[in-house]
């Protein structure tokens, strides 16, 4: 790779990011569908093999649009430039590139800090509007989606359900549906919950019984505001292996049939807030409905990582916190 490639101020409109916010962006369909829209070429960045450490995982994206601007990352900084160069040299041949950096790689003028190695492939985005309808689609239904892309020549393919790749010239990339939060009340650490959440990607579902008609108004919108009595709606709200529930309702039995409902999904993640006096008094009554000891231990309560959080926000992100590590 020629050394002006690491001069990204020549290509770059304004030049090259004096901050990266760019790498705040882990959700690309966003992006990627509001660039489709306007027209823009895009190419695709994407993490494929990991040697030694990197402070991003395989599958890694960042997405490079014609006029430079750019949005993920795949390194922790050290290379985001010049694949965003390559980018744009992709875009203009037309031919992908399979890029080679770090430790051992030939291109000694970019190195790791981490000190592994890293492969990264970059493809124009050539039906740039099948791939974000194939995207939202599945977010929408809630469907794993493989993308399966041709190490050499940056052709892609969809398939349902979690693929692994035939062959090692082949690609996987996993598209799950975003983490979701079903969060139950109506108190401050809701509101807070609905600000931080949409930071770490996660989405929020609101469940409040007999609530307000219509949502708080100046904050961030729930994906789906639910006030109708449990009875009603709980049976119209899906749970899968990718949601979260916790009660915050401070009403033992709303918490009980949220918690009995939450037991009998295959949420990963299901905690209620409250004293660790009525988290006893919670187990024993979930054990007089039937639950065994395997399933009680599927429940956090109290709610959230033991952080000393005493605020509403505090609150919210040991509940955060919590959700993340048991998702990791």
């Amino acid at each position: 790779m020629a050394a002006d490639t690491l001069a990204p101020l020549a290509r770059f409109p304004g030049g090259w990011p004096a901050w990266p916010d760019y790498a705040l962006v882990d959700d690309l369909l966003p992006t990627l569908e509001r660039w489709s829209a306007e027209g823009r070429r895009i190419a695709l960045a994407t993490l494929v093999e990991v040697v030694g450490s990197s402070p991003r995982p395989v599958g890694s994206e960042m997405a490079i649009a014609d006029d430079g601007e750019c949005a993920g990352y795949v390194s922790g900084g050290c290379v985001e430039a010049a694949v965003a160069n390559e980018a744009l040299a992709v875009l203009a041949e037309g031919r992908p590139r399979l890029l080679d950096y770090g430790a051992g790689s030939p291109v000694l003028d970019v190195q790791l800090s981490c000190g592994g190695r890293i492969r990264i492939l970059v493809r124009e985005l050539v039906d740039a509007q099948d791939h974000v309808r194939r995207l939202r689609l599945a977010r929408t239904e809630r469907r794993t989606l493989t993308v399966l892309t041709q190490l050499d020549s940056g052709s892609m393919r969809y398939a349902d359900g979690a693929i692994t790749a035939p062959d090692e010239r082949t690609h996987a990339r996993l598209q799950a549906p975003p983490l979701r939060l079903i969060v139950v009340g109506g108190d401050p650490i809701v509101i807070a919950l609905l600000r931080l959440a949409p930071m770490f990607g996660i989405e929020v579902l609101l469940l409040r019984p007999n609530g307000p008609e219509q949502f708080a108004p100046g904050e961030p919108q729930p994906v789906a505001y639910e006030r109708r009595g449990l009875t009603t709606a709980l049976p119209a709200i899906a749970l899968d292996g990718r949601c979260a529930v916790y009660t915050l309702s401070h009403d033992a039995d709303t918490d009980h049939a949220i918690l009995a409902w939450a037991l009998r999904s295959p949420a990963f993640c299901i905690g209620a807030l409250g004293s660790r006096s009525k988290a006893r008094t919670r187990l024993e009554r979930l054990r007089g409905d039937g639950f065994d000891e395997a399933a009680l231990a599927r429940l956090f309560s109290p709610a959230g990582l033991d952080i000393g959080a005493r605020t509403p926000q505090e609150i919210a992100l040991s509940i955060l916190c919590q959700v993340i590590a048991e998702r990791r």
